[in-house]
C-alpha cells in the first residue's frame, strides 16, 4: 500500500491519540494535500517544524499500529464479512427452500450493513 494513503488510514484509526497540534499537520499534510510552506504559514512554525512533527506523527501511528492492530483486524473483518455475504448468496442461488433462502437472505444483507 502506498505510505500516503496507508498514513490517512492509519491517521482514521489513531488520530485522536495525537497531540492536537499534530493532528492538525498531519490533516493538512495528507488530507488537504498543503505543502510544508503552506502549513508553516498556517501554523505560524517553520517549514523544518511542520516536516519535523510530520515525520514524528508518521512514526507514532505506525508504532500505534504495531501495538494494537485496529487497522489490520479491521481488514480481517472487512474480509471476513465479504466473505459471509459471498456464501450466503451462493446458498440463496443453490437452495429452493424458502425457509432457507430467507435466512441467506437476511445473512447477506445483515453482513453488507455491518460494513456500512
Amino acid at each position: 500500500m502506498e505510505k500516503n494513503i496507508e498514513v490517512s488510514l492509519l491517521f482514521d484509526f489513531y488520530g485522536k491519540l495525537l497531540k492536537p497540534s499534530g493532528r492538525k499537520v498531519i490533516d493538512l499534510y495528507y488530507n488537504e494535500d498543503l505543502s510544508l510552506a503552506e502549513i508553516a504559514d498556517h501554523m505560524g512554525i517553520t517549514r523544518q517544524g511542520v516536516r519535523d512533527s510530520i515525520k514524528r506523527c508518521e512514526r507514532l501511528l505506525f508504532e500505534f499500529e504495531e501495538k494494537l492492530g485496529l487497522f489490520k483486524r479491521f481488514g480481517h473483518l472487512e474480509n471476513g464479512l465479504d466473505e459471509i455475504a459471498r456464501t450466503a448468496h451462493k446458498i440463496y442461488d443453490n437452495s429452493e427452500d424458502a425457509k432457507i433462502k430467507t435466512l441467506a437472505e437476511f445473512i447477506e444483507k445483515k453482513a453488507g450493513a455491518l460494513k456500512e
